[in-house]
């Protein structure tokens, strides 16, 4: 007697849905200890103007600093806090700007380093300048 043996031609789903539900439960868990940095970078087509009581330092791209102050006056990176302590103690304003303006060639790290002199110096207000123009994301016209 030869019986008649059906081969089962289903697929049995239940384990891949149950490894799909242990890595949802996992990605639910961690997702949110993962933290994202998010960077807003001013474009230098959404310039603004700047300031009328502004100072501004200028970091070219051999690294020479200089103070913009009604004159020009060249600094070394150690003099750029006492300088600025001293300009905040002989004007009464407290809350004057101050720009930093980098050469497109210059190292981010002078950059940061100027930034940290002016807030070790106890200035609040820094800026970044930029140049007006087509430089930033494409515009409409």
């Amino acid at each position: 007697m030869a019986r008649n043996r059906r081969l089962m031609n289903q697929i049995n789903v239940v384990p891949y849905i149950d490894v799909m539900l242990v890595l949802l439960v996992i990605f639910m868990v961690t997702a949110p200890m993962i933290q994202t940095g998010s960077v807003d970078l001013p474009s230098a087509a959404e310039a603004s103007g700047t300031p009328d009581n502004q100072l501004q330092i200028e970091v070219s791209a051999n690294g020479v600093f200089t103070l913009l102050n009604g004159a020009e006056k060249v600094l070394e990176t150690d003099q750029i806090e006492a300088i600025i302590s001293e300009i905040k103690r002989a004007t009464a304003e407290t809350s004057r700007p101050i720009l930093i303006a980098g050469d497109k060639q210059t190292r981010y790290e002078k950059i940061l380093g100027v930034m940290s002199s002016l807030q070790n110096a106890g200035i609040d207000k820094i800026g970044l300048l930029v140049q007006p123009g087509n430089t930033g994301p494409a515009r409409k016209k």
